[in-house]
This record gives structure tokens, sequence and C-alpha cells, in this order.
């Protein structure tokens, strides 16, 4: 037997009495949102394992996870630290500088998408600038441009 699909998609709710995962609509219990019930600990450790699109989108949800997310800088340490793995000297002149780890990472992430697909060798074929139009692209410092270079030299 075929399971049929709703037309609504499930949501996580916590209701008082235990945990399910239902259809909005209709007859549920009363519910309330998970980061209510739960320590703000707790939410700051599930909100820090979203992905940065994630917990901008998450953040969107209600106040209350806007606050939990917005005010934590817990949260977007683990996503600043994945950038500073592509730019390393940018993240810490930045964290030097007393930057939070959300700004910081607001400042470097498109940097470390272009910087990473550069060195991956996305661009190894552009033979002119008109090829890279409607690129997402950011200014890249000297050194980073020797890097680059160097990785295509290496290739």
């Amino acid at each position: 037997m075929q399971h049929e699909s709703t037309s609504t998609p499930p949501v996580f709710l916590s209701c008082k009495r235990r945990a399910s995962l239902r259809p909005t609509g209709g007859g549920t219990p009363t519910c309330v949102n998970f980061a209510e019930t739960l320590p703000t600990e707790m939410s700051v450790k599930i909100f820090g394992e979203l992905d940065a699109g994630s917990l901008c989108s998450a953040s969107q949800t209600c106040k209350l996870w806007h606050h939990i997310i917005a005010e934590s800088d817990a949260v977007w340490m683990r996503q600043c630290l994945l950038v500073g793995a592509v730019c390393h000297r940018e993240v810490d002149g930045d964290r030097r500088d007393g930057l939070s780890w959300k700004v910081t990472l607001v400042k470097n992430y498109t940097r470390s998408r272009v910087k990473r697909d550069w060195l991956r060798g996305r661009y190894s074929n552009v033979r002119s600038a008109e090829e890279l139009t409607g690129r997402k692209m950011a200014p890249l410092d000297a050194e980073t441009w020797g890097e680059i270079l160097q990785a295509e030299l290496d290739r």
C-alpha cells in the first residue's frame, strides 16, 4: 500500500504531552513553538546546526526565533569558521578588530565563495571578462590573488 502525500507538508510541533509530526491545520493539540518550551541554550544549539541560508530563513519565521538567532554569537560562529577555512586572514583580522561572528560572516561570506571557486579552478578557462558577466564577484586583495595565481600555476 502506498502512502498518499497530503497537500500540506508536515511541521514539527512541540506539544504539551509529546512531540509529534502532523500536518498543519485541522484539530491538532495545543501546540507551542519549540523555542518557547526549551531553554534558550538548547535552541541556540539547534539553530547552530543550520547553514547560513537556513539561519536567515529561520530568523524570519517568528520574532522569538529572530531574537535567538540575531543575539547569539554562538549560532553564527560555526558558519564563520567554515568561511574562515577559505578566508583565514580576513576572518582573523575582523575578529581581532572586535567584530562579532555575525558581522564577520556577513562581511566575508561572498568573498569566501568567490575565492573558493577561483582556487578550485572554476574560472581557469575564462578568456575574457564577458564570460564572467552575471556571476557574483567580490573584491579580493593582492595576497588572495597571489594564492589564486599560484593555484593556477600548480594545475
